[in-house]
């Protein structure tokens, strides 16, 4: 017997007949003899729709201005989790399983006081824990806590996988298992390149870099939270039928565990291929090289919420100049280009150059940490395709690389074959 928290998607839970079918998921791990927690995301589109209301109330209205009450967002945008928990937890009791729903401030899951996109402080698992003890399935409303005002606070976009990961930690889960409607976690986007495989397992770190980089399978901050509290996390399909071979194996499902990197006995070199579109890049040039001035460029773009990524810094010859080179979205990138517009006399540059429509593309893996000539063969595959790099950069367990647009499903492609994860 394990104690196991479920979390479904909004597709998962799309409308009566899936929230029926998730239902069966949650009662084959009860008939197993597990002590079970479900977490749930608003029905899909919902949450969208609830955000455009809250958007129109003020124009309707006829307010000046556009700006609205974050309180009030929480409490209506909040409802569509609400409305899912208490569906699931009916079709659970109608198919003989004992269960109630639960609200984010009955737990309490307490967060700061940042409404809209709050970050959980504590949960007390007590009576959760409890409830799994004596056989009743705890359906939990993701995204949501309870502020230190005392008012429902929610956890931004995604953050039902936060939620889901932060419940596990709390009542100490053998596992949190986030159904989707991916079968688990591949080398690469599968719609680029037919030949991805879907992997056994990942290590905590790789997946955060593949999140962060484009592979939109789990939310960033979740697998930032699992890492932290060494949370098993199992990524699988909610679409594939509860009762299909396999599907009741606890130790081995179908699907990807997110793990400690202790647990994955042979560790690849390289794990997966992810990408970034519609990057921007930003040329400062001969801006005066002095203490001082990276800040001076930086500062007023953070102040401005624009996230930088990838910096690249040239200096001349006699070290009296450098040219400047990094990457924004592309949608910040007026925005950025005008701020530094501002502060060119401060900053101290000669010209601005901007390109958008460009792609980042990033070879993951912990393997690199010891094998050499990891960044060779990606260059070598990319120049034998005639894919020119226009900016470069490097962690211990990942190489980024910036692109054309144009090439971005071709040059996914390379890297996946040069490193022979379409092997299987």
């Amino acid at each position: 017997m394990a104690r196991i928290v479920m979390k479904f998607g909004g597709t998962s839970v799309a409308d009566l007949d899936r929230i029926h079918n998730v239902a069966r998921h949650v009662k084959r791990e009860v008939d197993a003899g597990h002590e079970v927690a479900v977490v749930v995301s608003a029905m899909s589109g919902k949450t969208n729709e609830l955000v455009a209301w809250v958007q129109n109330m003020p124009k309707v209205a006829g307010a000046d201005s556009p700006f609205y009450d974050a309180r009030e967002y929480d409490a209506i945008v909040a409802s569509g989790e609400q409305v899912t928990s208490g569906l699931l937890a009916i079709a659970l009791q109608s198919i003989g399983v004992n269960a109630r729903s639960w609200q984010g401030w009955q737990i309490p899951i307490r967060t700061d006081n940042a409404h809209g996109a709050a970050r959980i402080l504590e949960i007390d698992g007590g009576d959760i824990i409890r409830r799994m003890q004596e056989g009743q399935v705890a359906v939990v409303a993701g995204f949501q806590g309870l502020g230190p005002d005392n008012r429902i606070a929610t956890l931004g976009r995604g953050g039902s996988d936060t939620s889901a990961v932060a419940i596990a930690a709390a009542v100490k889960a053998d596992r949190c298992d986030i159904y989707t409607d991916v079968d688990g976690v591949y080398t690469t986007d599968p719609r680029i390149e037919p030949k991805a495989r879907r992997m056994k397992k990942i290590a905590f770190e790789e997946m955060l870099e593949m999140a962060s980089l484009g592979a939109k399978v789990l939310q960033v901050r979740s697998v930032e939270l699992a890492m932290v509290h060494k949370v098993r996390t199992f990524v699988r399909s909610s679409f594939i039928d509860p009762d299909a071979p396999g599907m009741g194996d606890f130790d081995n499902p179908p699907g990807t565990l997110i793990c400690d990197e202790e647990e994955i006995v042979e560790q690849e070199v390289v794990t997966g291929i992810a990408y970034a579109k519609d990057e921007a890049q930003i040329s400062l040039r001969r801006v005066s090289d002095r203490p001082g001035v990276a800040a001076a460029i930086f500062g007023p773009l953070a102040e401005s919420h624009i996230n930088v990524d990838m910096i690249v810094q040239n200096i001349s010859e006699d070290g009296s100049r450098t040219d400047m080179t990094f990457t924004v979205p592309s949608g910040d990138l007026e925005k950025a280009a005008k701020i530094l517009a501002d502060n060119k006399e401060r900053i101290g540059f000669d010209v601005i150059q901007s390109e958008s429509g460009l792609v980042k593309v990033s070879v993951i893996g912990i393997g690199m940490r010891s094998h050499a000539g990891v960044a060779a063969t990606a260059f070598r595959a990319l120049s034998e395709k005639g894919i020119n790099i226009k900016a470069i950069t490097t962690s211990e367990i990942k190489i980024s690389i910036l692109i054309d647009g144009a090439y971005a499903e071709l040059a996914v492609r390379t890297l996946h074959s040069c490193y022979g994860l379409d092997k299987s």
